[in-house]
């Protein structure tokens, strides 16, 4: 029913340059919103993504991608002087240290989500000024005619103290009705408050669904005043790159596909949703994750790959 309610996802794509101890460096498209969007467009959703690249030879690689995965860029996706990168230094033991180039501006007025759809936001984009504001500014004038989803993705190198990110990332929560975070993401903003206190704080903000992925463990999902824990999906992991964006996708897909989200009467519906709609957008989730972490990079799976009847 909703499976035709387009998505827009508003962030960035960025160019994330790989650089190990030894070896050769590597280039590829990065950013969590773009992973999410090519998530959607391959589970068969209309998906467009506002972001803000340029016209450079990295940008026009982006553009050529997300062309590729049909998922359309909104008018002035491309106005950026020069394309954002991530630099990841990689010691001897694989762990990275990022350092960012990134400049993030949008105008609101450019990014008109349609009625009865859906729009996802997260990471850098929601929080980093000055398009952090035009981001709020989208949200909330989209929230009366369309669901939102948010995931914080915290980038501490980019995102000051957490006392500083906090009160920015809990009034994008406060718009949404999906949110998805990772334990990492729990811990630095809050500390050692446990994961089941902060999805209560969450949810008691107006999300219908509040979710917590605590790496390879167990999933934690508060819906309806009630706690529900599941168990990750046994997979050989080659890496877990783009793991937390594929599951992102999966579960917007999953309740798009339940009629739960996009528009407000999806809304409603998402707000007294039984478990097993709930379940089933969760599994797809999982499912996503799964596939992901045993491919190499940001590979999220196609509806094909999940055997997903439309």
């Amino acid at each position: 029913m909703a499976m035709n309610s387009p998505v827009t996802v508003v962030g960035e794509a960025l160019i994330d340059i790989v650089i190990p101890p030894t070896g050769d460096i590597v280039e590829h498209v990065g950013g969590s919103p773009a992973n999410v969007a090519i998530g959607l467009a391959r589970l068969g959703h209309a998906t467009r993504l506002a972001t803000h690249i340029g016209t450079d030879e990295r940008g026009a690689r982006i553009s050529a991608l997300m062309d590729a995965e049909n998922v359309e860029l909104t008018a002035g996706s491309t106005d950026a002087a020069r394309t954002p990168t991530a630099a990841a230094r990689l010691d001897a033991a694989g762990v990275a240290t990022y350092e960012f180039d990134l400049e993030w501006r949008l105008d609101p007025a450019q990014v008109v989500v349609p009625r009865d759809a859906h729009v996802h936001t997260g990471s850098i984009a929601a929080t980093l000024s000055p398009g952090g504001d035009a981001v709020l500014e989208i949200v909330r004038s989209a929230r009366d005619h369309a669901t939102v989803s948010y995931d914080p993705n915290a980038r501490p190198t980019l995102m000051g103290s957490p006392d500083a990110a906090r009160p920015v990332i809990e009034r994008l929560i406060a718009l949404s009705d999906v949110v998805k975070a990772s334990e990492e993401d729990v811990r630095w903003l809050y500390g050692t408050t446990p994961v089941t206190q902060v999805l209560a704080h969450w949810a008691a903000m107006g999300p219908s669904v509040c979710a917590v992925t605590q790496g390879g463990d167990e999933l934690v999902v508060l819906a309806g005043g009630e706690l529900q824990r599941f168990p990750t999906l046994p997979t050989r992991v080659v890496d877990t790159v783009g793991a937390g964006d594929s599951f992102m996708s999966g579960l917007i897909s999953g309740l798009l596909d339940a009629g739960l989200l996009g528009g407000p009467d999806a809304r409603e519906r998402l707000r007294f949703a039984e478990w097993p709609a709930i379940t089933a957008a969760v599994e797809r989730a999982l499912a996503c994750a799964a596939i992901t972490v045993s491919r190499a990079g940001a590979n999220p799976p196609t509806r094909a790959d999940l055997e997903i009847e439309v």
